[in-house]
């Protein structure tokens, strides 16, 4: 009698165990995981202002790889303002407008003949979108600003970029002809002190 009692707690635990396939457990990878916060993000903004393109996922990698300042490039050197024209971008966009192309050529003809001098391209958005998403898209407005400037024959040392994503509008208004305004890069020629 005591052998069945012994006997039997196991013959039940091995049928359980041969009954029942075992079941893979999956753990979500951290790239789902940023995919699922991403979309989530991208619902809640998309809720927020009708019309707007869900953002991407912006990492902390990424987002630490953007310089914003709000203080002088440098102090050695003196700030020269409104000297050219801002380009402007369509709307989720940071391809360079066959419009923009004059200006890019005369600022680099301008750094070309003055050998000094720096320039530092600020990239701008509209208010469309999370704080990440535009200074993002900012930072790749400046960038393929320079990229072009650089095509042009400018020395990449002499150009700085930084991104202000939506923080320093021109415009204020919530209309398409304002939004147009605000998505651009500006140019601040920085030129040696002195000179």
């Amino acid at each position: 009698m005591r052998r069945i009692v012994f006997i039997l707690p196991l013959i039940f635990a091995g049928l359980i165990f041969a009954g029942c396939p075992a079941q893979k457990v999956v753990q979500p990878t951290p790239s789902d995981q940023q995919e699922q916060q991403a979309g989530t993000e991208s619902q809640e903004s998309a809720k927020k202002l009708p019309g707007t393109k869900p953002p991407e996922h912006v990492s902390e990698k990424q987002l630490a790889g953007i310089e914003t300042k709000e203080e002088p490039l440098s102090s050695q050197y003196k700030e020269l303002k409104d000297l050219f024209e801002d380009v402007y971008f369509e709307y989720d966009e940071y391809q360079i407008r066959p419009s923009a192309k004059a200006v890019l050529q005369k600022v680099s003809n301008w750094l070309l003949s003055h050998r000094g001098a720096k320039v530092a391209v600020e990239g701008h958005c509209d208010e469309r979108g999370t704080n990440e998403y535009n200074l993002a898209l900012g930072d790749r407005r400046a960038k393929s600003v320079r990229d072009y400037l650089v095509a042009l024959g400018v020395p990449s040392g002499r150009i700085e970029t930084i991104s202000y994503g939506e923080e320093k509008p021109v415009c204020s208004e919530r209309t398409e002809a304002c939004f147009s305004k605000n998505r651009r890069a500006h140019f601040v020629i920085l030129k040696e002190a002195g000179k």
